[in-house]
């Protein structure tokens, strides 16, 4: 049986999440050895970190899983949910429920199939603002609706995800034992990485079309960006081709840009985070 279920190059995803989990661990077992100015530029770095990872190795993994052997694969879960301080399997749920409804508009009762829409706290039809919804999403998921809907179907995966937010809990006592200032020091780099996921998911829909199929989400062609990213700019793509690996994306923009155009999809100059910043999003306000 071959280990990779898709492609060899998903080693480097691989790598760079064993990479990530080494470098959490740096972060509370160098804290005594730095200075603290040193340490809070590294805390910069591992919040850029999580939302790197969620939104890119994690994210990729589940659409496209990375091997054959399940036994892989659940410990791959695993290391990815202590590295991003949140049970993958519990990720993966929220995410295909966000596949479903495609940050959908809300219904006549001001609900929402996507627990991430931007419109599900808005007002008037049209999105939460950017503040509430960066700062706040963190706080809204509800564990137990979570753990309630994977058990319906997969009790396994439902067990699965549980011991996924044990083992990181217990690594977080673990490394409160051996240094607690270095944790509590650490813990708003860790909220503020999360922010910046939500940012990177706000601006990923932000002047999408949520009637329209291939518009339902916004992309960035910013070549570094997709690079470092794992291909997450070619989100419209992905919307329309959610099972499209990590390294074909752009061959598949290649594929529909036309119809792309024909549709008014939206696009941005910037990586996704730095939405607030890109141009043609300026102009859609200003329009």
């Amino acid at each position: 049986m071959k280990v990779f279920a898709h492609s060899r190059m998903d080693i480097i995803p691989l790598m760079a999440a064993i990479a990530h989990l080494a470098f959490d661990i740096y972060l509370i077992t160098g804290f005594t050895t730095r200075p603290l100015w040193l340490s809070f530029a590294l805390g910069c770095v591992y919040a850029v970190s999580i939302s790197w990872n969620i939104n890119g190795i994690s994210h990729n993994f589940i659409h496209t899983p990375y091997f054959n052997p399940r036994w892989m694969h659940y410990a791959f879960s695993m290391l990815e949910s202590v590295a991003i301080g949140f049970s993958q399997t519990y990720y993966h749920w929220v995410h295909m429920r966000h596949h479903t409804g495609n940050s959908d508009l809300q219904d006549e009762n001001g609900d929402t199939v996507d627990w991430l829409s931007i419109y599900r706290h808005g007002k008037d039809g049209k999105p939460e603002s950017v503040w509430s919804y960066t700062l706040l999403s963190f706080f809204r998921d509800n564990l137990g609706d979570i753990h309630s809907a994977i058990a319906k179907r997969r009790p396994f995966d439902a067990f699965w995800g549980r011991l996924e937010l044990i083992v990181f809990f217990a690594c977080v006592l673990a490394a409160l034992a051996y240094n607690w200032k270095a944790v509590v020091f650490f813990a708003p780099f860790y909220y503020l990485g999360n922010c910046l996921s939500s940012l990177n998911g706000y601006y990923e829909h932000l002047h999408g079309n949520p009637n329209l199929p291939i518009a339902w989400g916004v992309s960035s062609y910013n070549r570094l960006y997709n690079l470092l990213w794992f291909g997450n700019g070619y989100h419209a793509e992905h919307h329309y081709r959610p099972r499209t690996h990590w390294t074909k994306v752009r061959a598949f923009h290649q594929q529909i840009r036309e119809e792309q155009a024909a549709a008014n999809v939206h696009s941005i100059s910037t990586c996704h985070a730095l939405g607030f910043l890109a141009r043609e999003n300026r102009k859609k306000a200003g329009a």
